[in-house]
């Protein structure tokens, strides 16, 4: 039998999917284009975290129908990810793990959140199963991606963003890109399973 107690050098990680929900696909009223097509690789990093009993984490927006970053309410976005609406539902493709951790976000009607650790529980989850480095995949590269590990870099985490896992919106052309840069000059690392 394993001592959990051993002095070996693996630390523990965690998984963390962002905001893979039905909105930000292909059909979705904010979609990333071909944003569905990262499915697959998803998981593929799901089942490898849940063979090696490692911690996974979904993020989902979770709006309020009358929320601050609705266009309709002097925000930028088309209404999306509505609680408990189709659009606010996980990719139907998606496996979702039974033990897995589900955070949601921005879920009061005056505060926005791009982050998965922002006015969440998530870091002190994760701190309380003494996670030091986290693997981010998900959407959207250039908004809550990139939120999520500027915020996790923050928080003392070693981040890796999974590059064959994200996709971005691209407002403007290059967004994505300009956004894995900045995420790696504060320290993150780029990796990919092939």
């Amino acid at each position: 039998m394993m001592n959990n107690n051993c002095c070996c050098n693996s630390i523990k990680k965690a998984l963390i999917i962002v905001d893979m929900q039905n909105d930000f696909c292909p059909g979705g009223s904010l979609a990333v284009k071909e944003g569905d097509k990262i499915v697959s690789v998803i998981n593929q990093y799901i089942k490898q975290f849940k063979d090696e009993d490692e911690v996974i984490v979904f993020t989902r927006d979770w709006h309020p129908a009358d929320h601050c970053s609705f266009k309709e309410y002097g925000g930028m976005w088309p209404s999306h990810c509505v609680a408990e609406t189709k659009g606010a539902k996980f990719h139907q493709d998606i496996y979702v793990p039974e033990k897995s951790f589900i955070v949601s976000k921005a879920d009061t009607a005056s505060k926005d959140a791009y982050s998965g650790f922002e006015a969440t529980l998530l870091d002190s989850q994760l701190k309380k199963l003494n996670i030091e480095e986290v693997w981010v995949c998900g959407l959207a590269t250039d908004y809550c991606v990139a939120s999520t590990v500027m915020d996790a870099l923050k928080l003392g985490y070693k981040v890796k963003i999974l590059s064959d896992a994200i996709a971005a919106v691209d407002v403007s052309a290059g967004d994505g890109e300009k956004a894995i840069a900045k995420m790696v000059s504060q320290g993150a690392e780029v990796y990919r399973l092939k």
